[in-house]
């Protein structure tokens, strides 16, 4: 047996018993660190070949694991931009160079760009709703931009598609006379049509109310006189236009901005609808109708709709849902999705690189990175107003650091001791 290789099995024991205190270390430093993720000291024997009745002492060796797919604690806080995720999945940042990287620190805050930023300085990332719902990049980070809640001013959305549903009346007087049709627009507009209005909104937000007229028209039977079809014709006006003068809206200084041809079955089941854009010269956009809900049975006539758009309108709270959707409401009570937020995950998460920050990369270890959004392919869900605390357990890594000390202290004792032997050997000679 070698006196220098226990000495220097004792330095291994040493040196890797610090390596273990400085994971307990770092786990205490970081115990209220947001989304931090414990590390860990684990030990292998290293031996060396020995022949019989002559045992060389070999040595040990240490490698660092992380506790990444262990979740931490979740803590509700008084912020909506604090977030957690339950679940697995990781939140898309970009450093201050443009580099995606990988976290659970949801702690963010609005800058002074209105980015949502985290406490180590890097932004949330997301896919834009401003090109319609946004679709998710599962193998890459492109299409991702920066989540913006700055929301200052007025916002104001022009109505670009509108829909009627509801019932025709089946029973319904048919008014072949077309000089007395509402599309006609004279004062002798027939008493067998029926009134509806709708409010949509220009590109300044202003409210613009559209007066529609439901009128029957036709009906078609076959040979045997049953009825195989009707027909209704829909005229839609601007009520701005309307006359003030007489005992209806008839005249209007206008022409209608729409006239749509519904036709339906002997079920009353509507089979087609034509030219059901109103085209609007006074504010010059087109609004699509779409009536595809409209039945026409034997009841009372009755109908309900609306359009999209939004008035003018202030900012009055920015929410984040558990499927990462970013949505405004407005002082007027409608709301605007603005972002959705994506999560990220790679097939072995512990073996994910570790960077300053408490953000990771992925690696040949880790697998690549595949991106989806919150409740979906088993992601976890977003919780807003929320932080997901560290996993270390402080009484856990007490515990290490005392055994640490003590295993450090016997290493030492071992070396002391192959030094003390040393020494009988070096006066063996006086």
């Amino acid at each position: 047996m070698s006196i220098f290789g226990s000495m220097k099995t004792a330095v291994s024991g040493m040196s890797a018993q610090a390596n273990r205190l400085s994971t307990v270390s770092d786990n205490i430093a970081n115990a209220n660190t947001t989304g931090y993720k414990a590390v860990s000291t684990s030990f292998s024997s290293l031996v060396l070949p020995s022949s019989s009745g002559n045992y060389n002492s070999g040595g040990v060796q240490t490698s660092v694991r992380q506790a990444i797919s262990q979740q931490g604690d979740i803590s509700y806080t008084t912020s909506d931009y604090d977030l957690a995720i339950s679940g697995d999945g990781f939140f898309i940042v970009q450093s201050a160079d443009g580099t995606p990287v990988l976290t659970r620190a949801g702690d963010f805050s609005v800058d002074s760009d209105g980015n949502l930023v985290n406490s180590a300085g890097y932004t949330l990332m997301g896919y834009s709703y401003d090109s319609g719902v946004p679709a998710v990049v599962v193998n890459g980070f492109d299409g991702l931009v920066p989540v913006n809640v700055s929301q200052s001013g007025l916002s104001a959305v022009a109505s670009s598609s509108a829909y009627f549903s509801g019932n025709l009346n089946s029973e319904a007087t048919v008014v072949t006379d077309t000089t007395t049709l509402p599309s006609a627009n004279t004062s002798s507009v027939t008493d067998d049509t029926q009134k509806m209005s709708l409010v949509a909104y220009d590109s300044l937000g202003a409210t613009v109310q559209y007066d529609y007229y439901f009128t029957k028209t036709g009906v078609t039977t076959d040979s045997s006189g049953a009825v195989t079809g009707s027909t209704w014709e829909v005229a839609v006006y601007r009520n701005a236009d309307a006359s003030t003068g007489g005992t209806t809206s008839f005249p209007y200084s206008s022409d209608a901005d729409s006239v749509a041809t519904l036709s339906f079955d002997a079920d009353g089941q509507l089979t087609s609808a034509t030219d059901t854009d109103i085209v609007d010269p006074t504010t010059a956009q087109t609004i699509t109708m779409d009536y595809s809900d409209f039945t026409q049975l034997a009841s009372d006539f009755s109908a309900t709709g609306s359009a999209d758009g939004q008035a003018a309108s202030a900012v009055s709270s920015v929410s984040i849902g558990t499927d990462g959707v970013v949505s405004v409401s407005y002082a007027n009570g409608t709301t605007k999705s603005l972002y959705q937020i994506p999560l990220a995950t790679v097939a072995s998460p512990d073996n994910l690189t570790l960077l300053s920050g408490n953000v990771y990369t992925a690696n040949g270890m880790s697998g690549v990175t595949v991106t989806g959004f919150p409740q979906t392919n088993g992601l976890g869900s977003i919780q807003s107003g929320a932080l997901e605390s560290s996993n270390v357990d402080l009484a856990g890594e007490l515990t290490e650091m005392i055994e640490a000390q003590r295993s450090y202290t016997a290493n030492s004792k071992v070396f002391q001791t192959g030094s003390d032997i040393m020494d009988v050997l070096v006066n063996l000679k006086r």
